[in-house]
Parts: structure tokens; C-alpha cells; sequence
């Protein structure tokens, strides 16, 4: 491996929570529990939320359930993908992550379906 990796983890957030933000926060939590392992294997994790949550909250919004948060939410994900090199696909339903799958793979970009997947994740223990 040459550089490290910008591998963006991609599983549900907002999917099947009715728009609880307790749950989207425990998705959140999730989703961050990939982070470390990446890390650790040498790479830099990314989650669409990091950056769609703060500039929705730039924008004047008041949240993912607010309706500013359809022009952000997707868009920033769709964005990221451009500048990532992989995407980490964890499990659940996510219409969301279902799209950053499609456009990674439209773009050649390696969708990993598993942490161990992962170049440099045995060598790091994960």
C-alpha cells in the first residue's frame, strides 16, 4: 500500500428509525464503531454524516428529520464519493448506503463488505 486509503462507511443512519434521533444517533454510534478498525489498518474513515450534519446545521436546519436535510444529507455523500478511494457497506437497510454502493461501483471504487476485507486490516489485527 502506497498512501492510505478514504474509505467511506456506508450503512443505515436515518433508515428505519421513523425519524427517532435516538436511533439515528445509536445508527450514528454504529457507524463510528468502524472508524478505529480503518484506522487502525492504516486508512482514513469517512462518514457522510461528519460533514452533512454541520453544514445542515450551517444552512439554518434543525436536524436529518428537518426538510433542509434532503438537499444536504445525499448530495454530501454523493460528493464525498468523488474524492474516496473505497467504501466499507455494513449491514442493514439503507436506501442511502444502497446508492453510495451504485456509485462506487459505477465508478470502480472497491466496495468492501466486511472490516477484514480491507487491505492492511489482517497485518492491524481486525
Amino acid at each position: 500500500m502506497t498512501k492510505p486509503l478514504l474509505i467511506l462507511i456506508a450503512g443505515p443512519y436515518k433508515s428505519g428509525t421513523n425519524g427517532d434521533e435516538a436511533l439515528m444517533h445509536r445508527n450514528l454510534r454504529r457507524l463510528q464503531e468502524a472508524a478505529w478498525p480503518i484506522f487502525a489498518a492504516g486508512h482514513v474513515p469517512m462518514i457522510g454524516e461528519w460533514v452533512a450534519l454541520p453544514v445542515l446545521d450551517s444552512a439554518g436546519g434543525f436536524g436529518p428529520n428537518d426538510p433542509l436535510a434532503e438537499q444536504v444529507m445525499y448530495p454530501t455523500a454523493q460528493r464525498l464519493l468523488q474524492h474516496c478511494d473505497a467504501v466499507l457497506r455494513l449491514p442493514g437497510e439503507s436506501a442511502g448506503a444502497d446508492q453510495d454502493v451504485a456509485i462506487a461501483r459505477g465508478r470502480g471504487i472497491p466496495v468492501y463488505t466486511s472490516l477484514e476485507q480491507i487491505p492492511g486490516a489482517q497485518a492491524a489485527g481486525v
